[in-house]
């Protein structure tokens, strides 16, 4: 497992390295503020900071000899699939029904199969993690979402 880890962490720091030499093609500033280049510039670094330290620390900790299965089991395995099941749903149904009532359905099923229990909590956040969601990026950012043959 450490070695799949030192793996995974090379990668990523390649994957961080290129978005920060492809982001310096962008002006950090413009008049107004932040450039195009700022963010990605900054998300990179910040990413390829993290990913240094999460492999200093793999690289310097004892191998785990309990840490040799990768899939999980029991009921974290159950819950990995209806994550992934949910994940593919989702993906089908953006289109025809659109963001805010997939989303919705999505967010709900999603934290019930993860264990959240409360009724009011699962219905807040559904509800704020769809139609809200959508109202800022769609009216305040005007990112153009999915609306679905519902009009919803």
């Amino acid at each position: 497992m450490q070695r799949g880890w030192q793996v995974a962490c090379v990668c990523l720091l390649g994957l961080f390295l290129a978005a920060l030499v492809t982001s310096l093609d962008y002006s950090l500033r413009d008049a107004l503020g932040p450039g195009p280049g700022f963010f990605p510039f900054w998300l990179s670094v910040i990413g390829a900071a993290l990913t240094v330290g999460i492999l200093v620390q793999v690289t310097r900790s004892a191998p785990d000899a309990e840490a040799a299965t990768i899939l999980p089991r029991g009921l974290a395995a159950l819950q990995s699939a209806l994550v992934i099941v949910a994940l593919v749903v989702a993906a089908a149904l953006l289109e025809p029904l659109g963001f805010r009532l997939t989303m919705l359905a999505f967010l709900a099923v999603l934290l019930v199969a993860l264990g959240a229990r409360s009724v009011v909590g699962v219905s807040l956040t559904a509800l704020v993690g769809s139609f809200g969601v959508f109202h800022v990026f769609y009216y305040w950012l005007k990112v153009p979402l999915p609306i679905g043959a519902f009009g919803l």
